[in-house]
């Protein structure tokens, strides 16, 4: 009997470890071609560099107009799609698990309108923005810090509501997000009405700022993203078993000592954090935070240990993909790159709603 006991042991030993290799190794090679993307992505563009020409302008070496390229235009634009990306999606795994709803992400609860409403505010009632002369950089935001302050306000406003929504006992999860729609349409209404009573010159550097554009982003903002980012999937990193036991219900979480209403509350404020922050540098790239978790869920499941990280690398493949595709499909004319991302999110959301309707 003793023999049975150790060898079913090892059996799970092994079984685990098994476990744990792959879903190791499905982060590993989605890393690889990331990485591999980015290179592909340094490479792309309407400037005809090559890849000898690349690796030396990396170094600083070689053309002055190249090196002028790649690290003033390139590599900021890169980093930015990496970073953001892996923001967004990150944010929407937590948002998921936080309100128990598939379908919950920044774009689908009205918190990135809700930014916008904000960054609008910031910049033609406060005067952040407005248009260059320069085809290289047509939109100016001449305090980017008042355009993150007033689009974190608004999307916090939008969070607590939700937050409140989601307390309410005759609130189901589908009626969480009809309520998010419900927000974003309000929160789209204010910003056609600022927009309505602004100068020409006004309105035109609002709604150019709000297509999704990596092209606009510079070194400062890749800064104040890096460290935004980073340090919020940290902290989310860290709450990952917390995020599993919540995963199973809130009386089981509550029964295994997590605190569950803090946990929710701080991943909601980081998660909003991310989108305003974001939206304010990037403008509107809609449904990565709702793409990305769920095709990792399809590869590795739900535990978060692995869930976080490798929805973070998910969502920088996807945002670095769809940014390229946006700058090559018809070179040079760049597309908005948000116009990519809400193609490929769109038909998964639908889907996901027709899923849940056949299921209950």
């Amino acid at each position: 009997m003793k023999n049975n006991k150790y060898f079913s042991k090892d059996l799970e030993l092994k079984g685990y470890k098994i476990y744990r290799r792959r879903k190791i190794i499905a982060m590993i090679i989605l890393a690889i071609m990331t990485f591999f993307l980015s290179i592909i992505a340094i490479n792309s563009g309407s400037a005809n560099i090559g890849i000898k020409e690349i690796l030396f302008s990396l170094i600083k070496v070689g053309d002055p107009s190249n090196i002028a390229v790649v690290w003033n235009m390139r590599l900021p634009r890169i980093i930015g799609a990496v970073i953001a990306g892996a923001g967004l999606s990150v944010a929407g795994c937590v948002m998921q698990n936080n309100l128990k709803n598939p379908m919950a992400s920044p774009s689908t609860l009205g918190i990135s309108n809700a930014a916008v409403f904000g960054a609008n505010i910031a910049i033609i009632v406060l005067g952040a923005g407005n248009i260059n002369s320069s085809t290289t950089d047509a939109v100016l935001i001449n305090n980017p810090y008042s355009v993150t302050i007033s689009a974190f306000i608004t999307s916090m406003i939008a969070m607590f509501v939700i937050l409140s929504l989601s307390k309410l006992r005759n609130f189901s999860s589908e009626s969480i997000i009809l309520a998010g729609v419900a927000l974003g349409s309000l929160f789209s209404a204010g910003t056609i009405l600022i927009q309505y009573f602004a100068e020409d010159v006004e309105v035109a550097a609002a709604v150019f700022w709000s297509f999704g554009d990596l092209g606009r982003i510079m070194w400062k903002e890749v800064c104040i993203m890096i460290g935004i980012v980073a340090l919020s999937i940290m902290y989310f990193t860290y709450k990952r078993w917390d995020y599993n036991a919540i995963e199973n219900g809130r009386e089981t979480a509550k029964s295994l000592g997590v605190d569950v209403d803090r946990t929710i509350f701080t991943g909601m404020i980081l998660s909003s954090i991310i989108t305003a922050v974001t939206v304010s540098f990037l403008g509107i790239i809609g449904f990565v935070g709702l793409i990305s978790p769920h095709i990792v869920r399809r590869i590795i499941d739900s535990d978060y240990r692995y869930l976080i990280p490798m929805s973070a690398i998910m969502g920088s493949f996807i945002l670095l993909l769809a940014d390229t595709v946006a700058r090559t499909i018809i070179s040079p004319i760049i597309l908005p790159v948000g116009a990519i991302t809400s193609f490929l999110g769109a038909p998964l959301f639908l889907y996901l709603l027709l899923k849940r309707r056949h299921i209950t």
